[in-house]
């Protein structure tokens, strides 16, 4: 019976592979930054094109240590960046896998305001090319910054969580994902505020989900989509270390 189901599951498989290439050809994807067809020559990417995929900023070391942001020219020694600055951060170290910029802030875009799942495909395909990132978090427990409940219901999801996701698959060695905070106070969009004003609305923003346990022993790495001013991520970190948190770490998809 295992093996007939087996044999089932491998049929869907193909054959939703053979309509998926069938659309392909009657209805060419359109890459979300530019709108170009997106054909075979963008190198795994299925919503950004050949152009697109090269406008893409990974970031690599040298990099600010706390929130990942790249330094350019010769540095010495581990800095803080200008982006940083009176931050206090509570947690330890940062990275970030790219600029938030061009093509990388359309499939955040996509994903986050326009329903675009379609676009974790992309997303993970950066992910799995950001080795720096993938050693960061291999084998640790990644924290997804949460939603409040009201958003979550309108979006759908959590964006924050589904990069969790995808970058736990694309790490492996045990990476998990752990579900540790919730959104208690419903506030406004912050990305128009700077550092002062969007750490006043925050201020008791978030607590730790019912029945979450934290383990000091554990590494925990905080997980959002976008390192701005580094608000969100250090009001959730300070909730951590309150509740025991020891090694504690963040990381973001895009910096900007």
């Amino acid at each position: 019976m295992e093996d007939a189901a087996g044999e089932a599951r491998s049929a869907r498989d193909v054959l939703r592979g053979v309509m998926h290439r069938a659309g392909d050809v009657l209805f060419p994807p359109r890459c979300v930054h530019c709108g170009g067809v997106v054909d075979e020559t963008a190198g795994g990417f299925r919503h950004l094109c050949r152009r697109c995929v090269a406008l893409i900023e990974y970031v690599a070391p040298p990099h600010c240590t706390t929130c990942g942001h790249p330094f350019f020219g010769v540095v010495e020694g581990e800095r803080q960046c200008p982006h940083c600055e009176g931050l206090e951060p509570a947690f330890g170290e940062g990275r970030t896998t790219t600029l938030f910029r061009g093509p990388v802030r359309a499939l955040v875009i996509e994903l986050k305001y326009h329903h675009g799942l379609h676009v974790l495909h992309d997303i993970e395909a950066v992910l799995r090319r950001s080795e720096h990132v993938l050693e960061f978090v291999r084998g640790g427990s990644l924290v997804p910054v949460p939603l409040h409940a009201r958003k979550a219901r309108e979006r759908g999801y959590n964006q924050a969580e589904l990069l969790a996701e995808a970058l736990a698959r694309a790490a492996g060695g045990g990476t998990r994902i752990e579900a540790l905070l919730r959104r208690v106070v419903d506030t406004h969009t912050q990305t128009a505020f700077d550092r002062k004003t969007r750490m006043g609305n925050l201020k008791n923003a978030f607590a730790l989900a019912p029945g979450a346990s934290i383990n000091p022993a554990s590494s925990y790495i905080l997980v959002d989509d976008v390192f701005t001013t580094g608000s969100t991520l250090n009001n959730c970190a300070r909730v951590m270390r309150r509740a025991g948190a020891v090694n504690l770490r963040v990381v973001t998809f895009g910096h900007g």
